[in-house]
């Protein structure tokens, strides 16, 4: 078979058990007799004794004509939906209509095509069949054209099975490389392959991919979403129907001129707002996102989820944060990874996750007003100077003494830093917050499963750096205990829980917990 194969089918021989053959060519060649045509793939006998044999490299090609039945070898019961996507392709292509398709309908057949292959993978991998099939010896350029373009669309968030996907990105680029190859084709071709090694690392799109994703690719444009950092300042972000978050954080530090950015990634941050909850600080919660979720996705996630939200609203956003902070990271100089540690730091200082005393709080706050507006002779005379107070103390500090006492302490400690700059005030703050046990903690809030030894609340925070993993308590905030990381002997995780192996005074014990982040 691989002598008489052509050279751009090669990677469909591993894959010919797969592939009905004899059972599609028999069934095309009834459904031509029944309606009176011609012979279909009409093969010469090279003597009386040979038997015509119908072959894959037949099956693989163009024909306007309806398909009798699927290509691969599908269930029973998808037989006929695997009939239906040939027509959607015929439809899409423009043979079997004599009027130019216009691109609303275009947009509404592959969003049909989407929702009809999404969930199932016995039905993409006979689209990419079918579609791929269109694409050889076709005699008209407008619809192989429209073909490839087929082709590249499905490609982009849809990817086939493994071994289809083998066979397809054979095929492609071997279109794409041809020295024969229409130049139109052979751009949509290197789109293909090029979508193609992405959606096959990131899957299939969970959901189907709006309208305006589908034109934004039809028609080489890009779409815009926000992407919020933790001091509520925000940047706009392209993306299409196969963007990811991967793609998204590489775009974002492009734009902040972020150098070193492996350590950050997108969150998705979700608050309710009730009326008496819609000014509380804290009650954000922020889940990390996988980097081949899709940006189409989440946004789409966005919208239903609002949607559901009966009684609250629920405000659903990107934030741009560190995923973990690593020991390396005091070595790092450049002034956006910087500022953004420090943005962090701050953020979760201010919520109350680094619990500290008076002179600590004092002095942090202090530092926090010289970063925020740089130094001046007499602070009490800024008419931001009260509400600069209350923004960097923490509630759960502020609440020890009263607010006059707080103000005389912060000011002359601040009267102390004529001295310094914004930077060195935005150091000594990280500098401080890292000699905690617990500073440069990741926090995650999580709800007790297991714990063998009665030694946490039902509700607490975990915080995690480069020392171990520190446990709070939330209300009032308050450090419970530390595990530093040679007690460690086992960690795991899912998507909905997390556990650790570890020793306490001695003894081996496994603690779970249930959180919505991703560690």
């Amino acid at each position: 078979m691989s002598m008489s194969i052509p050279p751009e089918l090669a990677g469909a021989i591993p894959l010919i058990d797969r592939f009905q053959v004899e059972g599609f060519l028999k069934a095309m060649q009834k459904q031509i007799q029944s309606s009176g045509k011609r012979g279909f793939f009409i093969k010469k006998s090279v003597g009386p004794q040979v038997r015509e044999k119908f072959t894959l490299e037949d099956m693989l090609c163009f024909q306007k004509d309806p398909i009798p039945t699927s290509l691969l070898k599908v269930p029973n019961d998808l037989v006929s939906r695997s009939i239906k996507l040939f027509h959607v392709i015929l439809k899409y292509m423009g043979v079997d209509s004599p009027a130019i398709i216009s691109l609303e309908e275009r947009i509404e057949l592959v969003a049909k095509l989407y929702k009809h292959t999404l969930k199932r993978s016995e039905l993409r991998d006979e689209l990419f069949a079918q579609i791929s099939k269109q694409t050889r010896n076709n005699p008209d350029r407008s619809w192989l054209i429209r073909a490839w373009e087929l082709m590249y669309l499905c490609a982009s968030s849809m990817p086939p099975s493994k071994d289809i996907g083998a066979y397809l990105s054979e095929y492609v680029h071997y279109i794409a490389h041809g020295a024969t190859t229409d130049s139109d084709v052979r751009v949509l071709a290197l789109n293909t392959l090029n979508a193609l090694k992405r959606s096959v690392k990131a899957g299939p799109r969970v959901a189907i991919p709006a309208r305006e994703e589908i034109e934004a690719l039809l028609t080489s444009r890009k779409l815009t979403t926000i992407v919020f950092f933790l001091d509520e300042t925000f940047e706009e972000i392209t993306y299409d129907m196969a963007t990811t978050v991967a793609d998204a954080v590489e775009e974002l530090a492009g734009i902040i001129k972020l150098s070193v950015y492996s350590s950050f990634s997108l969150f998705e941050c979700r608050k309710i707002v009730n009326g008496s909850k819609s000014s509380e600080v804290g009650n954000e919660e922020y889940i990390g996102l996988d980097d081949n979720k899709y940006i189409g996705d989440l946004l789409s996630e966005f919208k239903s989820a609002k949607d559901r939200n009966k009684g609250e609203i629920l405000h659903c956003k990107l934030v741009f944060k560190k995923r973990l902070f690593r020991e390396s990271d005091e070595a790092v100089t450049d002034p956006m990874f910087v500022q953004l540690s420090y943005v962090q730091l701050q953020h979760d200082y201010i919520l109350g996750n680094y619990p500290v005393g008076r002179d600590d709080a004092a002095q942090l706050t202090a530092l926090q007003i010289l970063v925020e507006i740089g130094f001046i002779d007499n602070p009490e005379s800024c008419v931001e100077w009260i509400s600069l107070l209350e923004r960097f103390l923490p509630r759960q500090v502020a609440i020890t003494r009263a607010k006059r006492d707080w103000e005389l302490d912060i000011i002359s400690r601040y009267q102390l830093m004529e001295h310094l700059s914004k930077d060195d005030a935005r150091n000594q703050f990280l500098r401080i917050l890292r000699t905690l046990p617990y500073g440069n903690s990741v926090f995650f809030s999580v709800r007790k499963i297991d714990d063998p030894i009665g030694l946490l609340p039902g509700r607490i925070i975990l915080g995690i750096n480069k020392r171990g993993v520190h446990f709070f308590r939330p209300v009032p905030k308050e450090y419970l205990h530390s595990a530093e990381l040679r007690d460690i002997m086992q960690f795991g995780s899912s998507n909905t829980a997390v556990f650790f192996k570890m020793r306490v005074a001695g003894v081996l014990h496994i603690f779970q917990f249930e959180t919505k982040q991703v560690f």
